[in-house]
């Protein structure tokens, strides 16, 4: 056990004016010069009562505005992307199906039989070879003038009004298939 006495000094010297209210004999020896002063101890006032508050709901609803208006871009033009690509979508099936189905009937018109088989979807060639084809085509009725409607895209249908040789007109249903290779439509059949 320790026994009782004068308290020892502190270690650390105390600026002028924060003697802590001991006596002057204890205040220790002045600061040097150059050095810097302590941080203000406990009972020092902040310079603010309490943390500014204004404008600060003005800054929070602009930054859910601007969050808002992000999330609306991102979405809604992923959104409109999406409708872009299937409407352009359906637009391509449809002017590629006419193009095909024009060529075919074309190559009819002109008695060009290769071109008109090039024009057949590979389950139709692999039914009918390109001579049986040939063979077969000449000795219907020979198309002299055919005017191609709208595709259907929901069934890749398209119908043709065709005049044959010596007048006689007809409406004709073209079937059409999608190449696996180059993905550009082809004639399946024709009915």
């Amino acid at each position: 056990m320790t026994a009782p006495g004068p308290a020892a000094p502190s270690p650390h010297p105390a600026l002028p004016g924060q003697d802590g209210g001991r006596p002057p004999a204890e205040q220790g020896p002045p600061p040097v010069p150059g050095t810097p002063a302590p941080p203000p101890g406990p009972g020092v006032a902040p310079p603010f009562a309490a943390p500014p508050s204004e404008g600060r709901r003005t800054r929070l609803w602009i930054g859910l505005g601007v969050g808002a208006l992000a999330v609306l871009l991102c979405c809604g033009g992923g959104g409109a992307a999406v409708v872009g690509l299937a409407v352009s979508g359906v637009q391509a099936v449809r002017e590629q199906g006419r193009a095909v189905t024009g060529d075919y009937y074309q190559a009819l018109v002109d008695r060009n039989y290769g071109r008109a088989y090039e024009q057949l979807c590979d389950d139709a060639q692999r039914r009918e070879s390109r001579p049986e084809f040939e063979q077969r085509v000449a000795a219907e009725p020979q198309v002299s003038a055919f005017r191609v409607g709208e595709v259907d895209t929901t069934n890749l249908t398209v119908p043709v009004d065709v005049t044959l040789d010596g007048g006689n007109r007809e409406q004709q249903q073209v079937t059409l298939d999608q190449d696996g290779q180059t993905g550009g439509m082809e004639v399946c059949g024709v009915s």
